[in-house]
């Protein structure tokens, strides 16, 4: 919305000292990152006690985990992803350009699935149980925002002037000319890809700040690449596929990366409200719609590969488990299979997060491995 102030009042040759900066991404991106960060933390006491009001016994902890679970966590309320999504709709509608497709495409997936998690929550709380919503339909509903949002990227994003087919195609980290044009085919692998990372985040999220540090950092990670893959010269110089617009999506980065540094204050442990489906599915959803949008899909599966493993330990899990009746793991996700074996909670998160560091800047590296 500045932004837009900003270009209606330099057509009309209205000079206000300082606005200017407006038209520097780097600039908007860091204001993102602080009135995300600002929103989350004046909302959070009073958004908690009033969670803990309506709520009453809070998130349902699963029996069949640790049992320090039951005591420690028992009547923390859920639903703090509302308060991501409230922080990321006011920096973005704040400084982002709102002429930009991607921006509305990704600011839309990010609600769409933040509006799903809340019923999974609501059925969650009020039920009192772990099941919520069928995972047939909440399947069905993600998919089906998954494909639109990919569709409204593809029909009405800026051609790239080196390669037309590049919104269908799919490219390849490191070969700089390794492209496969999946035409439509492409709506369907987007789909997955925006489906699978936001239910990645959801497996992720078990433990007081185990997945939101991770999604800082990819949404960072993101952030740079988006800027970078939205900058002609930045983007010729290292040989990276150029998407016009993408740039701005560095801003939703940033307001993700502000509203997770907001939410830790009151989610570090002891946490005093979990995400829940409503943050969790929501910023999933957000990374992969980014990662599609910016071409680099299969860099998200780096970057974000501590959500990968988790994924992949509960499929292996599940599917080990129905054909022999045995387990692979003391229990899935796999963070909780370190609980199993002893490690204290501070101790998987805090290595988690340093693999998730790790990952970060080896997904980093395939920019310039060229």
């Amino acid at each position: 919305m500045l932004y837009w102030l900003y270009l209606q009042l330099e057509a009309h040759h209205v000079v206000i000292p300082g606005l200017n900066l407006l038209r520097y991404l780097t600039f908007r991106g860091g204001m993102a990152v602080a009135t995300a960060q600002l929103v989350v933390v004046a909302m959070g006491s009073r958004f908690i006690r009033w969670m803990q009001a309506k709520q009453g016994k809070g998130q349902p902890i699963r029996e069949d985990g640790p049992a320090r679970h039951i005591i420690e966590k028992a009547g923390t309320p859920t639903m703090g992803g509302l308060m991501f999504l409230a922080g990321i709709t006011v920096a973005t509608l704040l400084w982002a350009d709102l002429s930009n497709i991607y921006v509305w495409v990704v600011l839309l997936v990010t609600l769409a699935f933040g509006g799903l998690g809340f019923m999974d929550d609501y059925a969650k709380v009020t039920k009192q149980t772990t099941a919520g919503i069928s995972g047939r339909m909440r399947l069905l509903v993600e998919a089906g925002v998954g494909i639109t949002a990919v569709f409204l990227m593809v029909h009405f994003g800026q051609p790239s002037p080196e390669n037309a087919n590049l919104s269908t195609s799919l490219s390849f980290p490191i070969f700089k000319d390794a492209v496969f044009n999946l035409s439509w085919l492409y709506l369907i692998f987007g789909g997955l890809v925006i489906v699978g990372a936001s239910n990645a985040v959801n497996f992720t999220d078990g433990l007081d700040g185990l997945a939101t540090v991770p999604v800082m950092i990819a949404s960072a990670t993101f952030g740079l690449i988006t800027y970078l893959v939205g900058n002609f010269l930045f983007a010729h110089y290292l040989q990276l596929h150029y998407v016009p617009g993408a740039g701005d999506l560095a801003v939703i980065c940033a307001a993700i990366v502000g509203s997770g540094l907001g939410f830790l204050w009151y989610n570090a442990p002891p946490a005093r409200i979990f995400m829940g489906d409503s943050g969790s599915l929501s910023l999933g959803g957000a990374l992969g719609a980014i990662a599609v949008a910016s071409k680099h899909e299969i860099v998200l599966a780096i970057v974000g590969g501590l959500f990968v493993v988790e994924t992949v330990s509960v499929i292996i899990q599940v599917l080990w488990y129905k054909r022999t009746r045995k387990r692979v793991f003391l229990m899935a996700p796999i963070h909780h299979h370190f609980e199993k074996l002893g490690w204290s909670e501070p101790t998987v998160v805090i290595r988690f997060w340093i693999v998730a560091v790790m990952l970060a800047l080896l997904g980093l590296a395939t920019l310039k491995l060229r």
